[in-house]
């Protein structure tokens, strides 16, 4: 008996906790709301590897494909192959992926990048404060924002191959693309 109420007071004790990190925006804190396709993301700024402050607004006129991850998360790290590739293909026509990893060492954030020869901009969400501003709850979350800053795309899991991206860049780029031939 005494051992069943130990374990009730311990719940009791570990939801509460919890309650209050999230009512006080703490790191562990669940993700706000997604950002509905089709409004403006919210603006942030992380440092990446290079100890640089980056902020979303920065790549205003490109698509970017905003993507957050973990090292220990293999689907987070299976697709960063065909980010890369398409990092490599698509960056001199208007794409940019920044690489918002959650909550680890920065140290073993960098070793993982190097080891797999990854280019593209790395950012630190050291306090999970972006993460939860785009509502993310589980890894990996991509987000595809237009080149006015408008959110396209929201893909919860581990969906993305080159294919995936080429198609999706290639469906945000197209009204511009359209509207520039009808004005000719």
């Amino acid at each position: 008996m005494m051992k069943h109420a130990n374990q009730k007071f311990l719940l009791g004790s570990l939801l509460l906790s919890a309650m209050v990190l999230i009512s006080a925006g703490g790191v562990w804190a669940m993700g706000s709301r997604v950002p509905a396709v089709g409004t403006t993301a919210e603006d942030f700024q992380l440092t990446d590897l290079a100890g640089k402050r980056q902020s979303l607004s920065q790549y205003r006129g490109k698509v970017v494909l905003v993507n957050f991850w973990a090292t220990w998360c293999k689907p987070c790290t299976t697709e960063m192959p065909a980010m890369q590739a398409m990092y490599d293909k698509l960056q001199d026509k208007g794409f940019v992926v920044l690489a918002v990893n959650e909550l680890e060492d920065e140290a073993k954030v960098r070793e993982h990048i190097q080891q797999h020869g990854h280019t593209f901009p790395v950012l630190l969400d050291s306090d999970n404060k972006v993460a939860n501003q785009f509502g993310v709850f589980g890894l990996p979350v991509s987000v595809f924002i237009d080149e006015k800053g408008v959110v396209r795309e929201y893909i919860k899991g581990g969906l993305l191959t080159e294919q995936v991206i080429r198609d999706t860049v290639a469906r945000i780029q197209k009204p511009d693309l359209v509207k520039a031939a009808s004005l000719q």
